[in-house]
């Protein structure tokens, strides 16, 4: 098959990443959406219900018009079962039932692995773009809308796996589609429309296993420790690059070596925001590696937990207004935690490291690099200091995600400047 006439996930990612609509066909049909000779669109004449989808933070008056036009039907909003519990939507979508769709089957996995159901709302026809991007992440409920509610299909959980994956709002909006709509052929032929299988994103959104490449290197003194090296991984999708930085000379690394499990933090690691303490912890790790004769840092790019600085920043205004960290992330469609560590995991086996010391207070990397393999022998705790600015999100870090951070949060707050 041509590429003309085949568009993989990674394309129809950055698509929906432009603004762009999207065609998701129910499986690999061994056709393109194409006419036939015969005139037959066979991807969508055979069994199954492509769905056109967009990301709602792109979506403007302009394309949802255009959906509405192609398709047939409900307009309808695809999010996530954590954005459904927000909305009020339990019931049976907080289990790991599969969605009841023509194809049958699971629901497409997150990079975690399986998760529940996500939520398909009808919207009203006369909603426009403010009111959809509202009840996708703000205070909107169904019944403002008066929407009704379902298991999404696995065309429409597809379109939220894809999204999740591009760091946008994990919600998209959708409608069926037809053999014989109006120009969808013609755009389709025209590329101004991309098309991709459900199955083929699925299997991008459930790989485990994630291949690395080493793409470059290079020596880079640093003020905490002038013998480091750093270098570049990237995940063989190409969607994200790594950075393991290695302090010191490594054979007179200590055994077991001290190892950094640090996401990337835009406005800590950079700015020296005062909401959090990433970047003490950063520049904490640094030093500790220099003092100890070596360790290596790897600095991944899962900003904000995992869901991306845009949705970082969306978070942040959700605390503004009284939930914490991890009630802002639900409200936004995501877990607690949406970062994964198998990346790091893959990381170390590259760089032949079996025995660490791991330099943090979250649980969860103990977990998860143990489970990959790697042997934890010894714990370095690692915090910053407290202020008012960042007490809630040490709190949250403590009460709701168990982080070994007492010490910490038991810790006097300096006094507030004078005004």
């Amino acid at each position: 098959m041509s590429e003309l006439n085949h568009h993989h996930a990674e394309r129809g990612l950055f698509e929906l990443r432009r603004g762009r609509a999207l065609l998701i066909l129910p499986a690999s049909q061994g056709e393109a959406v194409l006419p036939g000779r015969n005139g037959a669109h066979p991807g969508i004449d055979g069994a199954g219900s492509p769905v056109l989808v967009a990301a709602v933070e792109g979506v403007g008056t302009e394309l949802l018009a255009h959906l509405r036009r192609l398709g047939e039907g409900e307009l309808r909003l695809v999010v996530t079962p954590h954005r459904g519990n927000v909305l009020g939507l339990t019931g049976d979508f907080s289990t790991d039932r599969g969605p009841s769709d023509v194809n049958g089957g699971p629901p497409p996995r997150s990079t975690n692995g399986p998760r529940p159901s996500d939520v398909s709302l009808v919207l009203p026809e006369e909603v426009d773009a403010d009111q959809i991007l509202e009840l996708a992440t703000g205070g909107r409920t169904p019944e403002d809308l008066g929407t009704d509610s379902r298991h999404a299909t696995r065309g429409e959980s597809a379109g939220v796996a894809l999204v999740r994956m591009g760091g946008l709002i994990p919600a998209v909006v959708c409608i069926s589609v037809r053999a014989d709509a109006p120009g969808l052929a013609e755009e389709l032929s025209a590329g101004s429309i991309l098309q991709v299988e459900t199955d083929r994103i699925e299997a991008m959104a459930a790989t485990n296993a994630v291949d690395m490449l080493p793409v470059s290197g290079a020596v880079v003194p640093l003020e905490e420790a002038e013998n480091a090296r750093f270098i570049l991984f990237r995940e063989a999708h190409g969607l994200q690059d790594h950075v393991a930085i290695l302090i010191g000379n490594r054979d007179e690394w200590p055994d077991p070596v001290p190892v950094r499990l640090h996401s990337a933090c835009l406005t800590g690691d950079l700015f020296g925001s005062l909401r959090c303490d990433c970047g003490e912890q950063l520049r904490g790790s640094l030093r500790y590696f220099a003092e100890s004769g070596g360790g290596v840092l790897l600095y991944l790019a899962q900003e904000g937990r995992g869901i991306g600085l845009g949705n970082k920043f969306r978070a942040y205004t959700l605390q503004e207004g009284g939930l914490d960290t991890v009630d802002a992330d639900h409200a936004l469609g995501f877990g607690a935690d949406e970062r994964r560590y198998d990346v790091a995991v893959e990381m170390l086996r590259q760089l032949d490291i079996g025995r660490v010391r791991l330099l943090t207070n979250n649980p969860e990397k103990m977990r998860a690099v143990r489970d990959g393999g790697i042997l934890v022998l010894d714990r370095q705790p690692l915090h910053g200091t407290l202020n008012r600015h960042n007490l809630p999100y040490v709190r949250a870090k403590v009460q709701r995600a168990g982080h070994w951070l007492h010490d910490m949060l038991a810790m006097k707050l300096p006094p507030e400047p004078e005004r």
